[in-house]
């Protein structure tokens, strides 16, 4: 490493945020980069450890201690050469991926870990803004077709890989732009569509066509699009929602998390809505069930928007405030996680079990709950209500949708409902049909679903062309 001693000498010190009461006015990132020479101090904390386990912890592996050296020296071109080599959108992990490789970090085991996804991302934002992110042509065409259904972060991996091999691709994509839920799920306060709109326009001019507006299985058969493609890679996400089937879940103003959050993309978006029925928390006592990041997303658009009071229920207990790092490193700890949506206005309450949903004239007034022990067991004489104007299911998500396409094509799908498939080849049970991302492994991190579209690509190219150049 360049500053052998940085770590001893050198505290951590990560990226700000915007004042809450300044960033709740507005949809933008609100995120204050670090300087040049911060992000150079910080990464000379690198140590130059015999083991990096921070490759293992980054499920693309990216040669952390190499990128870390690189932009200690100054040498911010070779660090994004080296970053684009085991990650195709550096610029979008280092906005919303939870940084696995800093919990893996040698260094968090006694001290703080570098701050790994800070330099990530200043590291794609400067190449961004000095012009180094070109278009990457291949040397020459294949001659094959190749379809990808679905534009996530799995999809557009696996297209951008496999055109760069020479293939022409196709994208299908059922939303009037491409994205999937990097630009209908995730608040633009957290990522601005322009990181995606980037990457198209990339991508595009690397040859790849993306087809939007089309759902295929409804809008376009399935098997025809087997039939005239010579391999089909299934990407799309896992998108079937987990749902609280108690009583008075039919009343107005309770919604799925995936109905409420792509509104306001699309309002921010300068979208048309796709449905007469608008979800808005203005004025409201906001009800957000599920403790993950798609209820924090779901926290930071309802203060947006001007509601009442937000208040999250989680049924797992409240976990401790610091990991046991001797026990759980290099593992991503299990411990209490705060996010800057919490910090602009939520009350949270752990070990909560929501019993029923009672309102007045069609429409959701209060929850009834209840505390759990240990064993998930309601905690007798525990029993309590809760204002709720508006209800927000984030609970998680089950499997991909099955009606349409999946239907129609009768592929295996695991114990879960995902599309089987192993992560050596990516093959499905059809002749030349390919499954990656959450369509495959279920619901998990964009960190993961680029992993798997990459890797897919490398399959499939192996598959048409009997060997492949592509890095898996």
């Amino acid at each position: 490493m360049g500053k052998v001693t940085g770590f001893l000498e050198i505290d951590r010190r990560d990226r700000r945020y915007a004042p809450a009461s300044d960033r709740v006015r507005h949809y933008r990132e609100f995120v204050i980069p670090l300087s040049e020479e911060a992000s150079r101090d910080q990464a000379a904390r690198c140590m130059n450890c015999g083991i990096p386990y921070c490759h293992n912890g980054c499920p693309v592996n990216n040669q952390i201690p190499d990128w870390n050296d690189l932009v200690y020296r100054g040498d911010w071109h070779e660090a994004i050469r080296n970053l684009h080599s085991t990650n195709n959108f550096p610029e979008i992990t280092g906005r919303i991926c939870p940084a696995p490789c800093e919990a893996a970090c040698t260094l968090n085991l006694t001290d703080q870990p570098v701050t790994i996804k800070t330099i990530e991302s200043q590291i794609a934002d400067r190449a961004f803004a000095e012009g180094w992110v070109e278009p990457e042509l291949p040397k020459r065409k294949t001659g094959k077709k190749i379809a990808v259904v679905g534009s996530g972060p799995a999809g557009l991996a696996c297209a951008q890989q496999l055109a760069r091999a020479g293939h022409d691709v196709h994208v299908f994509e059922r939303q009037t732009k491409p994205g999937g839920l990097l630009r209908y799920g995730i608040p633009d306060f957290k990522m601005e569509k322009i990181h995606i709109d980037r990457r198209v326009a990339q991508m595009e001019a690397e040859g790849v066509e993306f087809h939007c507006n089309v759902n295929v299985g409804i809008d376009i058969e399935a098997k025809k699009l087997v039939d005239s493609y010579d391999a089909v890679v299934l990407a799309g996400g896992a998108e079937k929602p987990r749902d609280l089937p108690i009583q008075g879940r039919d009343l107005g103003g309770v919604h799925f998390a995936m109905d409420f959050l792509p509104q306001q993309n699309r309002r921010v978006g300068r979208e048309p809505l796709l449905s007469n029925d608008p979800i808005l928390a203005a004025g409201k006592h906001v009800i957000v069930i599920g403790g993950g990041d798609t209820g924090s997303d779901c926290i930071g658009t309802s203060v947006r928007q001007g509601a009442l009071s937000v208040t999250q229920l989680e049924i797992m207990p409240q976990p401790p405030e610091k990991e046991n790092k001797l026990l759980t490193w290099p593992d991503w700890p299990l411990k209490l996680r705060t996010s800057s949506s919490h910090e602009e206005g939520a009350m949270r309450d752990f070990a909560v079990l929501t019993r029923e949903f009672t309102g007045e004239n069609g429409l959701v007034k209060k929850l009834k709950c209840v505390k759990v022990g240990g064993k998930m067991q309601p905690v007798d004489g525990s029993e309590f209500e809760l204002k709720a104007d508006l209800v927000l299911l984030a609970m998680g998500f089950v499997s991909p949708v099955h009606d349409g396409m999946i239907e129609e094509l009768g592929v295996s799908l695991d114990q879960r409902g995902n599309v089987a498939a192993d992560t050596r080849a990516y093959k499905s049970s059809l002749d030349k049909v390919f499954a990656c991302g959450d369509m495959r492994r279920g619901q998990s991190l964009v960190v993961w679903a680029i992993r798997e579209g990459r890797q897919a690509a490398h399959s499939v190219d192996k598959h048409l062309m009997g060997a492949t150049d592509l890095p898996r």
